[in-house]
């Protein structure tokens, strides 16, 4: 099923729920725009970096720290906003113990391909249970995932030239064993779950460019 106004999709590790408010395919694949709600305690999958992509995040309630190439940014009021530059290291954690955090994230360039490796392989593999506790599918996994989707999403625990020989060796051992870089029974799942968006305060639709 595409990627749609008012889709629902979870990450049980990470404690995550994204709401979609904009799908690339709005844009030709060029944006998106996605709800992201952060439980206490919740994360994105390891650090990583989008080659190409520029990633915002603006805060509407509750609290979000972004660590970003070595810095960390804290969003603590509405409005308050954050930019990503393409490969540029970062991960967001929620920074709210008692509270949901909820925040507006803007995908830039290639968004379609995000949409796909986020919302239906990432967070696919997350509700079958075949991620770690931080989010991250087996290396055998990986192999053939993130050669896939190389050109949006790399993770940074060890230097990519490492990881892509890695992953080249072993994807022919993963493909055997049943692994696919981009599945198509995760392209077609839907939940069936959908939400009615929540209306933003105006300070954030301004930052977003929507009428208030």
């Amino acid at each position: 099923m595409p990627v749609s106004v008012g889709g629902v999709y979870r990450n049980p590790p990470c404690r995550q729920k994204i709401v979609v408010r904009a799908p690339a395919a709005e844009t030709k694949g060029q944006s998106s725009v996605l709800d992201l709600y952060v439980e206490p305690g919740g994360f994105a999958a390891d650090y990583h970096v989008h080659p190409v992509s520029e990633e915002r995040f603006t805060l509407v309630r509750g609290r979000l720290r972004v660590h970003i190439d070595g810095r960390d940014e804290t969003l603590t009021e509405p409005g308050q906003h954050v930019a990503v530059p393409p490969a540029t290291m970062h991960r967001f954690f929620s920074a709210s113990d008692h509270e949901e955090t909820f925040a507006v994230v803007e995908f830039r360039n290639r968004a379609d391909r995000f949409e796909n490796l986020l919302l239906c392989q990432l967070f696919g593999l997350a509700e079958d249970g075949k991620v770690d506790e931080r989010g991250v599918p087996s290396l055998l996994q990986r192999s053939v995932t993130m050669l896939e989707f190389s050109d949006v999403l790399r993770f940074t625990s060890r230097p990519w030239l490492l990881q892509r020989t890695v992953y080249t060796a072993l994807a022919p051992v993963a493909r055997l064993l049943g692994h696919q870089g981009c599945n198509p029974e995760y392209l077609g799942r839907t939940s069936g779950e959908t939400a009615e968006l929540e209306a933003l305060p105006p300070e954030v639709a301004r930052r977003l460019g929507l009428p208030t």
